[in-house]
Formats: structure tokens, C-alpha cells, sequence
């Protein structure tokens, strides 16, 4: 069987968010959640926030006519920030607008890496013939009852990107492997040197490089999001203009660097 190739990709930034709801309760939560560690919810942090819901980013991302359309065997959502209220399952609702038969699940606690585990876990259904098409949705909203540990001179917004893949056929975009190091020079070591490739750097990739030739820089302003909105909105520009195309980040509170290689099929 064929790998998997991008079918249709979509992004959303910067959605309008909802009068808060549900505050009250879920300060209930996070009280009894934190205060074993020492810590508290802060009610202005959680109360001021653009309360941009998972769900609201799931039906933004559905509402695209290339995602909307899809009728996957697998639905996979990946976060590394928790969602607004707690006590929702975001994968069922995503199958629930996509045809209904999706196996589903969440990935989270892994923080910008999730996105890449679920391209592997992606890949090797896809291998098995257990899931002919799959929908990755990578979602972010900024709404939290902490401070959470990012460097705070980097603020957040509220985003989401998601892949359509299939089996790759003719001119596509097709999904070779995704890894992981300690750092992005090590991470990258294998994947450039190639001429046709194109380097896609996220906002967390603060180390010098393997010096390379063609090198896109995301702007900041997502956690695990960047890349994959990058790659929504250009995958079909960059897979005219480049046989290959690398995507890098490290994640600034593990340390470690996670790469996605993608190349051009067909002619």
C-alpha cells in the first residue's frame, strides 16, 4: 500500500472567542487539580482569556470545504494546551462532523510533539490497511487557569491546523517519516544535504543549524500549532517549488527537537 499523502489542509488563527461560561465549575476543578502541587487557579487569568473552545476550533476547521469533505477511518486531535473547560471529548465530535465512522482519540502531555506522534500513528494504520484516509487536527486556544510555562515574551493565540491524508497518488505531498532528538542539529542531521528541499524552522528553534539553502522561519505566536499552519496554508506552493520539505521545532520545555519530513510524489 501507498503511504500517506496530503489531500487537503486547513488553518484557523486568531478566531472570536465566547463570553465566558462554565467558569465557576471548572474553578471547582482546577482547585481540587492544584492545590496537592501548591498551587491555585488564578480566576482574572481564566476569567479574561478569549474562552476559544476546542470545539470552536474543531467546527472552524470542519467548515473548510477540503476537510469537511473528508470521511476518515481515523481522527486524531493533537493539543499540547489543555482545553477551556475540562470534562469534553473533542475527537468524538470531530468524527461526529466527518462521517460518523472514525476510530478517534486525543493525544496531549506531550506538548509540541503531539502533532508528530500522530503522523507516526497516522502512517502505521495507514500501513495496515486499517485507515484509508485520516484527519489530524492540531489544536491550541490560550485560555488557561495558570500561567502556564512558556517564556512569556512569546505570547500565545488561539489556533488550529488540520491535515487531510490519503493514499498518495499522482502530484501530492506524501507524509515519509517524523523523529525526534536532542537537539535540532541532531534531529536534522539526516534529512538535509538533499538539493530540492526546503527547511521549515518553527519559532522554537533557537540553535544554530546545519547551514542549508532554502529556509522558511515561522513567525512566533503558537506552541504546537506553527508548523502545522504553516504547512496548511503553503503545502501546495512549497511541493511545486521543492521535491522535499523538513519541518523542525523544539519544544522549549523538554528540549527536544522533532522533525516531519514530507516529499513531492508524482511528476
Amino acid at each position: 500500500m501507498s503511504g500517506l499523502a496530503v489531500r487537503a489542509a486547513a488553518s484557523v488563527r486568531s478566531p472570536r472567542g465566547r463570553a465566558p461560561e462554565g467558569v465557576p465549575a471548572a474553578l471547582d476543578y482546577f482547585r481540587d487539580l492544584l492545590t496537592p502541587f501548591g498551587e491555585k487557579p488564578d480566576e482574572e487569568l481564566l476569567s479574561r482569556g478569549p474562552h476559544v473552545h476546542h470545539r470552536d476550533l474543531v467546527d472552524l476547521l470542519v467548515a473548510d470545504e477540503g476537510v469537511g469533505r473528508s470521511r476518515p477511518e481515523l481522527a486524531i486531535v493533537a493539543h499540547a494546551l489543555p482545553d477551556v473547560v475540562p470534562f469534553t471529548a473533542v475527537a468524538p465530535h470531530l468524527t461526529e462532523q466527518l462521517g460518523g465512522r472514525a476510530v478517534n482519540f486525543a493525544i496531549g502531555q506531550q506538548g509540541l510533539a503531539a502533532p508528530f506522534t500522530a503522523l507516526r500513528i497516522a502512517s502505521a494504520y495507514h500501513r495496515s490497511g486499517r485507515a484509508a484516509e485520516v484527519v489530524i487536527a492540531v489544536l491550541e486556544q490560550t485560555t488557561l487557569p495558570t500561567p502556564y510555562p512558556l517564556p512569556q515574551e512569546t505570547p500565545l493565540t488561539d489556533s488550529a491546523a488540520a491535515l487531510v491524508l490519503g493514499a498518495s497518488t499522482g502530484d501530492g505531498l506524501g507524509f515519509v517519516r517524523a523523529h525526534a532528538a536532542g537537539s535540532a542539529a541532531a534531529a536534522l542531521g539526516r534529512e538535509l544535504g538533499e538539493d530540492g528541499t526546503l527547511l521549515v524552522l518553527g519559532p522554537w528553534v533557537t540553535e544554530d543549524v546545519p547551514d542549508h539553502g532554502a529556509v522558511h522561519r515561522v513567525a512566533p505566536g503558537g506552541y504546537c500549532t506553527s508548523l502545522w499552519l504553516e504547512l496548511a496554508d503553503h503545502w501546495q506552493e512549497w511541493r511545486r517549488d521543492h521535491r522535499r520539505i523538513v519541518l523542525c521545532d523544539t519544544d522549549p520545555r523538554s528540549g527536544r527537537s522533532h522533525v516531519a519530513l514530507f516529499a513531492a510524489t508524482g511528476g
